[in-house]
């Protein structure tokens, strides 16, 4: 086999319009509007400076159907870049940019490949300095924008071919419950259809589900929410002479988002914790003094400041505050470092000695210990919520909702379940423990949120 390397991208969502976002400073929405073309931009520069022979973008080029003439445009740029390095690209449309979407009639260039919607295509890639051939390309795009056939049934290794197979599919595997289910399909349908590289898109979180063969969601390019934190980008993936694979991720994003967990323990007035805020909201400045941040800070821990934060509106007061001076910042164009506070999510409780009521002959105690005990234990866990839930198990909707909670979730619940007991049956009189972006949950949310773009109302992150 010839060595080569290619790129797998996916979910690009140009011109992403970050609803949900509208009330920030017009010189940060701008930025942040920007930071998808960004990311394409970067995406290009780690094309040419690795010399892949080749790049695959797994579907959702654009944010939605009806792409904007400048969204089409600067994608269009950055294909002839590629081009003009020699560098092929196979594409498929996902259900956010279906082949069905108005758009540019112009054919694409001709080392563009765009796989249509009916059957998935195979195409050759050939190596960029000798034209060698090196894998085969199939993919299918989605025709509309609700495609839930298990299409990685219809791919197939070409018949006698020695070559590295690679397959573009966009859709859910394993069932997902978090992501619309588009094309679902299960591992075992991937590994059974002969491929060597399966390049997967939808998914927005970065995941190898497989090994051999490697079956891979690369993320997408540029986060857009409060739920899509961490470094974002691309895979460029090498395979040798034996038909190994190694990847190696590329970060392309801008506006990094991140939720940052901070402890009111210890704090003794609301100087201090004033304070503590600032130093985070530094410490991140100087952890990535490239680019922007979002953070959401996470205030948890038990002490006097909790009255301070429920009582008094602390957080709102300083919220207000720290984005004012960050927009300060964007007003003088000083994006690289710049740190928006997205909101405070308020988890903390009166001070309480909870090991005291560890030890207690208690209900209060039992209840905590068991908290304690099923928290560490996975499947304890599971069957602990299931059977709280089970009333709830019987609605169609909250069913398929609850059956998506993940393990991190569940831990979640069952902290604030303890807490609230500590609250109820330890007589302490509280009024917080509410997530706060001005005053309550749903604007801490919408603050960061990009909705789904398919009518979806609740949903955080857009697949």
């Amino acid at each position: 086999m010839i060595p080569f390397r290619f790129l797998h991208a996916a979910d690009l969502h140009l011109d992403s319009r970050f609803a949900g976002l509208s009330h920030l400073p017009q010189d940060i929405r701008s930025y942040l509007r920007e930071s998808t073309f960004a990311a394409l931009g970067r995406l290009v520069g780690v094309a040419t400076l690795q010399k892949v022979d080749f790049v695959v973008i797994s579907g959702d080029v654009y944010d939605v159907a009806d792409a904007s003439l400048q969204g089409q445009l600067r994608f269009r740029e950055a294909l002839e870049e590629l081009g003009r390095h020699g560098i092929q690209v196979f594409l498929i449309h996902g259900n956010h940019d279906p082949l069905d979407g108005p758009r540019l009639s112009s054919a694409p260039p001709a080392h563009v490949t765009v796989f249509g919607g009916s059957e998935p295509e195979r195409v050759t890639a050939r190596r960029r300095e000798d034209g060698r051939e090196v894998a085969v390309v199939s993919g299918i795009s989605y025709p509309t924008s609700k495609v839930t056939e298990n299409t990685a049934l219809r791919f197939s290794r070409q018949p006698g071919s020695s070559l590295f197979h690679i397959a573009l599919l966009h859709g859910n595997v394993d069932g997902d419950l978090q992501h619309e289910t588009y094309s679902p399909c299960t591992r075992k349908d991937l590994i059974g259809r002969g491929y060597d590289y399966w390049a997967l898109g939808h998914i927005h979180k970065r995941s190898i589900l497989h090994e051999h063969p490697p079956i891979v969601y690369p993320g997408n390019i540029q986060g857009r929410s409060i739920k899509e934190t961490g470094p974002k980008g691309c895979y460029t993936v090498d395979v040798s002479a034996e038909g190994g694979v190694r990847l190696d991720f590329h970060e392309l994003d801008s506006v990094r988002w991140q939720v940052r967990e901070l402890s009111i323990d210890g704090l003794n007035d609301e100087a201090e914790w004033t304070l503590a805020v600032e130093n985070a909201v530094e410490d991140i400045r100087s952890e990535t003094p490239q680019m922007m941040s979002v953070v959401r800070f996470r205030l948890t821990g038990r002490g006097d400041i909790h009255k301070v934060l429920a009582e008094k509106g602390a957080a709102d007061d300083l919220l207000t505050e720290l984005q004012r001076r960050e927009t300060v910042r964007a007003v003088r164009k000083e994006y690289a470092g710049l740190v928006w506070t997205e909101g405070f999510s308020i988890e903390t409780g009166l001070a309480v000695d909870r090991e005291h009521l560890l030890l207690e002959d208690s209900f209060l105690g039992e209840m905590l210990r068991l908290a304690g005990h099923s928290g560490g234990n996975a499947s304890e866990l599971d069957e602990l919520v299931a059977t709280a839930l089970r009333p709830m198990m019987e609605n169609q909707e909250l069913r398929r909702l609850l059956l998506s909670v993940g393990a991190e979730e569940k831990q979640e619940w069952l902290r604030g379940a303890a807490e609230l007991g500590i609250t109820l049956l330890s007589g302490l009189e509280e009024s917080g423990g509410t997530p706060q972006n001005a005053a309550e949950e749903g604007k801490a949310y919408s603050a960061g949120d990009a909705g789904d773009g398919d009518g979806q109302q609740g949903r955080e992150v857009e697949e």
